[in-house]
């Protein structure tokens, strides 16, 4: 079960959109509304709107869908239950509403549409309430045995409008990238190929990384904002993580009874500059991890060959 909130000034728009016969429309709950027809709807929203004059946008709207699924078990009696205990628990009672089942798309869903100003004149609090709703809605999931969705992975690419269709498919290269990177500036060459750009936000005027935003087509996103696992601090331990891994992959378990020299002086100052080279935006991602790894391999020899030599005195 997902809810997405808009937020308007036009109840007649709302109300034509959500009653439009050419989605199979069926009014499952209603209250303090005049229902005979659309004009009435919006009619009776709009003077308890003026109320509160103050409230630049008064309409209230919220979309809730569920899963493929569940579609057998949601019938309009159902979905009218669920759908008022949503609404309860975000706090909105005590106001016109009128709930309405759509069949036009192949998951089941709902659209709210409610007065934000209340039968008392006074406006409904909406603090936190995309916070909130995601909550409710997870709670209402398991309560109710609903289908858990895979989240991002469900929502279907091709009918999202903008900015969503350029989040989701940042989305989709982030988790690609993020997974596979060993560190910032591969990360950063790699998205930027993408058409994704990378600005890191510092807290004052210290060289400390609080943030990362991410721009792309044009639109602007902090991490956080595409998906928790993307803000700056989850990012910099998953890249942690695939460097930690790429180590122990490049240095072997046991070694050879032949036990090979250590890379010379030359030798290291070139995987150096291999890795300086990276940093600067030149070189691959194998090549960073290759040359810490080897760095790390040969002290590791340089030590056991000394050891060696130790006990043979």
């Amino acid at each position: 079960m997902m809810a997405k909130i808009v937020k308007g000034s036009d109840f007649k728009g709302l109300v034509d959109y959500i009653l439009d016969k050419d989605k199979g429309v069926q009014k499952i709950a209603a209250n303090g509304l005049f229902l005979e027809s659309k004009e009435t709807i919006a009619m009776s929203f709009n003077i308890q709107s003026r109320m509160n004059g103050k409230v630049a946008k008064p309409v209230g709207h919220i979309a809730l869908s569920f899963s493929k699924e569940d579609e057998p078990r949601l019938t309009n009696h159902v979905m009218a239950h669920i759908a008022l205990e949503y609404m309860e628990r975000m706090g909105i009672r005590d106001t016109q509403f009128f709930i309405a089942r759509h069949f036009d798309k192949e998951h089941p869903h709902v659209h709210i549409a409610f007065n934000r100003i209340g039968n008392d004149g006074r406006t409904l609090s909406d603090k936190n309430d995309r916070l909130r709703s995601t909550r409710i809605c997870k709670e209402l999931t398991l309560k109710y045995g609903l289908h858990m969705a895979d989240g991002k992975e469900q929502v279907k690419r091709n009918r999202l409008k903008e900015p969503d269709r350029t989040k989701y498919r940042l989305y989709d290269i982030l988790k690609t990238e993020v997974g596979r990177c060993g560190n910032w500036n591969v990360l950063v060459a790699n998205l930027r190929r993408q058409g994704v750009e990378v600005r890191f936000k510092h807290k004052g005027q210290t060289n400390e990384v609080q943030g990362v935003v991410f721009t792309m087509n044009g639109y602007h996103f902090n991490g956080s904002k595409v998906d928790r696992r993307f803000s700056y601090s989850k990012i910099d331990a998953a890249l942690q993580c695939n460097r930690k891994k790429e180590r122990m992959n490049l240095i072997p378990k046991a070694y050879p009874t032949d036990t090979p020299s250590a890379p010379s002086d030359t030798a290291r100052c070139e995987l150096f500059s291999g890795s300086l080279g990276l940093l600067n935006g030149n070189g691959s991602p194998c090549n960073a991890a290759d040359a810490e790894a080897y760095q790390e391999m040969a002290e590791i020899l340089r030590r056991k060959k000394k050891r060696k030599r130790g006990m043979r005195l």
